[in-house]
């Protein structure tokens, strides 16, 4: 006997399914058979293929006669497969109304079966993603959220990976649309590691474009890059034209922050030509927005306005009063029906709950007592634990600044000049002054902030060793070098991090040195997720430096270097990756101490 269901049909069709071939000889067989359900199964997984590489009049044409042969086989679960599908295509193309209507009429039909299978409630979600994906195209992002997240609910009863997902992705972009960017990265963070769970190739194109397009909205070009540019070729190969379009669009976004016009001109008109090409008028909206904003960056404003007007109108076209108002009944309505319904439903359960209470008051005041015991226990715990910590970073930066302005510092920095005012040597003084004091003015700034940019940082260090080389009467070398591809003002490290190393190096690596003095910083990018800052010295070791320490009288304590890891490692809470700091000990050929290393890995993501 042929099977009926949808469950039957894509276990025993499983191996056969991803191949349109087979797909069309089996429709065909099933055709000659009359074997409606068969028919209608393999015509809808047809009208996927053609929807996944843009191909969206073949698929809804398919999707469409799906739709009538299950109506004929009187196939709930393949009637509803239908409606979604249609919904989708429809939705891709942004003809919103159309595809509301049949997302909705899925979602009744899928809420009217009892017992449901489990198709059936895989379908409610789609419903459900579909309806929330169409609230965000109006710009109604708190309702789309809340379709999105009760979907989330039941494909974590499911546990379907690939459901929740494409979930989380919309969530993202809701939130992305609303400015919450930090909350549009958890949730696309989130739908990446299920699709790398499923190995899906689409969804993680998908999830790597949307990462990015965030970065470039808050100004990271250069990390946005990264993910983009691998995209290009992995995004035509599964031919899927509107994720391309936004690809290649958000990377000549990425070029135009970068001021790489004629690059960001190539990406954008590539993206702007798929997305004309293929129907896709929200891409095409996208692209003549950012067309309009590189001929503004190029200061050609007559250009930047043709296309600022150009997607105007375009925007104006998808957009029509009438289509809006249309949309905005629909939803009105299907709420209204919605909200009656759960109306009903609440006031049976009301009924039953009065009844239940009148025979179990005293437990359930007991209950409530107990819950709110544990309750007010646990809060006042978490509250407990939290002020902990809060007092614990405010200690720790505390220290921190006490480490950087500590008394010697000032003190000798202060003899210093006052040396150079008594020599007479007004110009040296006037110079050591200012830096001095720009140096102080950046260290409080500093310390009001919880991280700064890695130029701000090494514009810092810089003044600090050249106030202290008065000291060494300027014989210390000191230089900092980056490579070509660091950009220190997008990198971003916890504020004062670095002058505690280089105190270290001075205090007992290069002040009982004889000879010449050398400290070199070099930034270098060690990969993708990270750079590296090296503090190499020329100083006598970390051996001798200790044999020095304890023939002093006046022991100095070197507290800034512990409570710089404390904090790095608390600073590391917010990034994926954590920060790592190695000192390592430096020999010649013959074994002997020739200074000492300071590495420190700086998470960039």
């Amino acid at each position: 006997m042929a099977p009926k269901t949808y469950l039957s049909l894509d276990t025993d069709l499983k191996s056969e399914k991803r191949d349109t071939t087979l797909l069309r000889y089996f429709a065909n067989k099933a055709k000659e058979a009359n074997y409606l359900e068969g028919q209608a199964y393999a015509l809808n997984q047809i009208g996927t293929k053609y929807r996944n590489i843009s191909q969206f009049k073949k698929a809804a044409d398919l999707h469409t006669e799906a739709l009538q042969l299950s109506e004929k086989a009187n196939s709930t679960e393949l009637k509803v497969l239908s409606l979604n599908m249609l919904g989708v295509v429809y939705r891709r193309t942004d003809a919103i109304k159309t595809a509301l209507d049949y997302n909705q009429k899925a979602l009744e039909l899928a809420e009217q079966v009892e017992n449901p299978s489990h198709h059936i409630r895989r379908s409610i979600n789609v419903s459900l993603n579909c309806i929330g994906n169409l609230y965000q195209t109006l710009e109604q992002y708190d309702l789309a959220i809340m379709q999105f997240r009760r979907a989330l609910k039941l494909e974590e009863e499911l546990g379907n990976k690939l459901g929740l997902a494409i979930n989380h992705q919309n969530i993202g972009d809701c939130l992305e649309e609303k400015g919450d960017l930090e909350g549009a990265l958890e949730n696309y963070r989130k739908s990446l590691a299920y699709n790398e769970e499923i190995n899906s190739d689409i969804g993680r194109v998908i999830c790597k474009n949307s990462l990015a397009q965030v970065y470039l909205k808050q100004d990271m070009p250069y990390a946005a890059l990264v993910l983009l540019e691998p995209l290009h070729e992995q995004s035509k190969s599964i031919g899927d034209f509107y994720i391309t379009s936004s690809v290649f669009i958000n990377t000549g976004w990425a070029h135009t922050v970068l001021g790489e016009y004629d690059k960001a001109e190539q990406f954008i008109e590539e993206g702007l030509e798929m997305a004309q090409n293929h129907n896709m008028p929200s891409n095409v909206l996208f692209g003549l927005q950012k067309r309009s904003a590189l001929e503004s960056k190029r200061g050609n404003f007559k250009e930047a306005y043709e296309y600022y007007k150009k997607a105007d109108e375009f925007d104006r076209e998808i957009s029509s009063a009438t289509n809006l108002r249309y949309m905005n009944d629909i939803i009105v309505r299907y709420e209204a029906d919605k909200k009656n319904n759960q109306i009903s439903v609440l006031a049976k359960e009301n009924e039953i709950v009065r009844l239940r209470l009148r025979k179990n008051q005293t437990t359930l005041l007991v209950s409530a007592l107990i819950v709110g015991l544990v309750a007010s226990i646990l809060y006042i715990l978490y509250r407990q634990y939290q002020n902990k910590n809060e007092k614990r970073v405010l200690s720790l930066e505390q220290n921190m600044l006490r480490s950087q302005m500590n008394p010697h510092f000032l003190f000798n920095s202060l003899n210093s000049i006052k040396l150079y005012i008594i020599n007479n040597e007004q110009k040296n003084a006037v110079h050591y002054l200012n830096k001095f004091s720009k140096l102080v003015r950046k260290i409080l700034e500093a310390s009001s902030v919880k991280e700064i940019s890695l130029e701000d940082e090494l514009e810092t260090v810089e003044l600090y060793m050249n106030i202290e080389n008065i000291r060494f009467s300027n014989e210390i070398d000191f230089k900092i070098t980056l490579d070509d591809d660091i950009n220190p003002d997008v990198i971003k490290v916890p504020s004062l991090t670095l002058q505690p190393f280089l105190e270290n190096a001075l205090w007992h690596g290069l002040s009982p040195k004889k000879g010449e003095k050398k400290i070199h910083i070099h930034v270098k990018r060690k990969n993708k997720n990270h750079v590296s800052i090296e503090i190499e010295d020329n100083g006598v070791g970390r051996g001798a430096a200790e044999v020095n320490k304890e023939k002093r009288v006046l022991k100095r304590k070197s507290v800034g270097i512990r409570i710089t890891k404390e904090r790095l490692a608390n600073f590391a809470k917010d990034y994926q990756n954590n920060f790592d700091v190695d000192i390592v000990d430096l020999f010649d050929d013959n074994g002997n101490p020739k200074g000492t290393k300071v590495v420190l890995d700086i998470p960039t993501v």
